[in-house]
């Protein structure tokens, strides 16, 4: 999910977004952000990126790392920029959509508590429409087909089927999977963002 992202920090170094690596470039080669070293954390311009973190075409590039290949030369793609005036922290919303729901329940049934994949996967009203129910982030759920269908116009009481876990509505950076499985060099970044949300 990351092998294209490019960690986006405010002037205090915390963690606000992440970018393609072409827009991440381009707010270096304009002078509005730096690029972070991720095993030092000295700072480069775009010049000194070059110098830093770029080899001739005609070495190979390495495997472990991200390369970009330009008609003279590999540079290495930035994985951490820090933005050179902006410090808020935009306050942002995860949007309700069913993919989100799905990437909040794990792809995973509520009620059966299987990943049975896409085609098999619905999104269930705990509280159903027909009974005043609402389609927002805490009553809708995950649900296999086959739940769906076994639970049909009931509540999970009603139903005898209790949900694995209460829906909510999930953070930003729960709904992009910041601190999941993330690069290591964010890892640092990140956790700060999760503190943050906690407290």
């Amino acid at each position: 999910m990351f092998h294209d992202s490019i960690l986006v920090l405010n002037k205090s170094w915390t963690a606000i977004a992440t970018t393609t690596m072409k827009r991440g470039f381009s707010l270096v080669f304009q002078d509005r952000a730096r690029i972070v070293d991720p095993e030092t954390y000295e700072l480069h311009s775009f010049e000194s990126w070059l110098i830093e973190g770029s080899r001739p075409v005609t070495e190979t590039a390495p495997q472990i790392e991200r390369w970009l290949k330009t008609a003279s030369l590999w540079i290495r793609v930035p994985e951490v920029i820090v933005l050179q005036r902006f410090n808020g922290v935009p306050r942002r919303e995860l949007t309700f959509s069913r993919r989100n729901i799905y990437r909040r329940d794990n792809f995973t049934c509520q009620y059966c508590d299987t990943r049975p994949g896409l085609k098999q996967l619905s999104i269930d009203h705990v509280m159903p429409l027909s009974r005043g129910g609402r389609t927002s982030w805490e009553n809708c759920v995950v649900a296999c087909v086959r739940c769906n269908t076994r639970k049909g116009n009931r509540t999970p009481d009603e139903a005898r089927m209790p949900i694995a876990r209460e829906p909510f509505r999930p953070s930003f950076n729960d709904g992009v999977g910041l601190g999941a499985g993330v690069p290591a060099s964010w890892e640092r970044f990140v956790g700060r963002v999760k503190r943050e949300i906690l407290e």
